[in-house]
């Protein structure tokens, strides 16, 4: 009796830490979510921030006239440089994300994420990740755009 005490108390501690260590790479995963992308390129932020949330080998994949596109993410913020340069870049209001799904198994992960403007959803991203030494980056994209 006193064994299968002691391999429950074990099985609780365990699953009390995976579950505590799950959720801090949650948050980790927002944050690297919210500064780099979502604050960086949609709210005119620290492009650095943005740099350092994305793998270099990053792409924004795409379907246009049924033809998979690829964006990789060194274009993507050399052409936020340029609009925010020339001025282009006219944007007011503020995107808003939510979360309303990420999902992590082991050093992977996929984040389903919803983006809002002036309260009107204008894109669902599923964003993948890799945890890295330097910790979460971004490594892919796609996406719907519902404007």
């Amino acid at each position: 009796m006193y064994y299968i005490r002691i391999a429950i108390t074990l099985m609780a501690l365990t699953f009390a830490v995976s579950a505590s260590m799950g959720q801090k790479d949650r948050l980790m995963i927002q944050k690297v979510i919210e500064e780099g992308y979502v604050q960086g390129l949609h709210n005119k932020g620290d492009l650095q921030k943005t740099a350092a949330s994305f793998h270099p080998g990053f792409n924004l994949l795409g379907v246009r006239n049924n033809m998979l596109t690829k964006f990789p993410i060194y274009s993507w913020l050399e052409s936020s440089k340029q609009r925010r340069e020339k001025s282009e870049d006219k944007r007011t209001s503020r995107t808003i994300a939510k979360y309303p799904m990420i999902d992590i198994t082991g050093n992977a992960a996929i984040a389903k994420v919803e983006l809002y403007k002036d309260d009107k959803k204008i894109f669902t991203d599923y964003l993948s990740l890799y945890r890295f030494n330097e910790g979460w980056r971004i490594v892919s994209k796609i996406y719907h755009d519902h404007r």
